[in-house]
């Protein structure tokens, strides 16, 4: 099944030269100039992919962000401008799996784009239906379903998870009572090296914190290895 790519961006030209790039590639592309219609659009059908502008007429990428991952596990990713670094990270905060600098550089873009979708699966269907196998790994009582980037606490209840969130959580499993370095841990969640100075995995593991230790009384999960990364701390069930 040819994969679905939905760009919004207010300006027309952007968007010609970026259908253009995808279609030669095989994917089935939508446009969207503005948030009303983005919203129109992405009601009428299943995507894999959204590539969305931070800097729209009728209303910003930051809220567009968290509008698409609150409906479903389509893969995002922010174009984004010189000098609007904070509203990236915020937008990665919110659940954007990347993002993309403008001017594009093609073969960066397409590769991020192989990447995200690869990472968050093909489009959900509206119907609620799915054909993957469930698989879950189990930790002190918590589900982590792999398929549907969902987490369970142990009382039952979902803990709703930011692609990124859950990114970071799987790859810590995989290598429990393990430091796993922040340069790893940026590979495996964004498909690039960590930036000197960047604190976007420290951000994203102190949201991740927030979200496991929900009982003040038991010991931190996710722990800090000086000079090492972070390892989550637990048994797999």
């Amino acid at each position: 099944m040819m994969q679905k790519i939905l760009i919004v961006d207010d300006e027309p030209e952007l968007r010609e030269v970026l259908r253009e790039t995808l279609e030669r590639e095989n994917y089935v592309v939508s446009e969207a100039a503005n948030a009303e219609e983005m919203r129109r659009v992405f009601s009428s059908d299943d995507f894999d992919l959204v590539l969305l502008d931070l800097m729209l007429p009728d209303e910003d990428g930051l809220s567009l962000t968290r509008y698409l991952k609150e409906r479903s596990n389509v893969g995002v990713i922010i174009l984004t401008g010189k000098g609007e670094s904070v509203d990236l990270i915020i937008g990665l905060e919110m659940g954007a799996d990347d993002y993309v600098a403008k001017p594009y550089n093609r073969r960066e873009l397409l590769a991020r784009i192989k990447s995200v979708i690869r990472r968050t699966g093909s489009a959900t269907p509206k119907n609620g239906r799915t054909t993957a196998e469930k698989t879950c790994i189990n930790f002190s009582g918590w589900e982590l379903d792999l398929p549907h980037h969902k987490l369970a606490a142990p009382d039952g209840s979902d803990v709703p998870l930011t692609m990124a969130e859950f990114q970071l959580l799987r790859v810590l499993l995989e290598a429990p009572g393990q430091p796993v370095d922040r340069g790893k841990l940026s590979l495996k969640i964004f498909n690039k090296e960590l930036k000197e100075n960047s604190r976007n995995i420290d951000a994203l593991v102190r949201r991740l914190r927030q979200k496991l230790e929900i009982d003040e009384n038991q010991p931190q999960m996710i722990k800090s290895v000086r000079g090492s990364g972070y390892t989550i701390l637990t048994t797999l069930d």
